[in-house]
């Protein structure tokens, strides 16, 4: 495996609230092969949400290739958080301390692969992550077809 390119987004409607996130994974050329939608629970923060993200994608990412294909993978991340992305890359301080729980959770996680690379990205080209965490949020509202 070369390089995966991984896009993230993390919602919470209320913040705190309840909260989804979205997962895109795709090839170096852009080409999406997996796509994930998930609801995290209630009362948690935007923040926490896309922490949240990133760190299920890269658990996700061990789960399916395992770990000695994550050991020689890079994987580009990509959010339209800044937040995350500048406290990922050393930019900002992580001050809260839910946060310092989750970025240490994610710091961890990062051993196990070749390379993890943060990127930030404009809304525009987070799209398809935005729209799954929104799918994870309607799903809370709505009644399971088993209920």
């Amino acid at each position: 495996m070369r390089k995966i390119i991984i896009y993230t987004d993390g919602g919470s409607r209320g913040n705190p609230g309840k909260a989804g996130i979205g997962v895109v994974f795709c090839n170096e050329k852009q080409q999406c092969f997996k796509k994930y939608s998930e609801f995290l629970g209630d009362n948690l923060t935007n923040n926490e949400a896309e922490y949240g993200a990133v760190i299920f994608a890269l658990k996700k990412f061990k789960a399916l290739f395992g770990g000695k294909i994550a050991k020689a993978s890079e994987v580009e991340v990509k959010s339209d958080s800044e937040l995350l992305i500048k406290q990922l890359k050393g930019e900002y301080k992580v001050l809260e301390p839910k946060i310092q729980s989750l970025f240490l959770a994610l710091w961890n996680l990062k051993i196990d692969f070749k390379q993890v690379k943060f990127s930030l990205v404009p809304r525009e080209k987070n799209k398809e992550a935005d729209k799954l965490v929104n799918d994870a949020l309607d799903g809370v509202d709505k009644p399971s077809l088993f209920s």
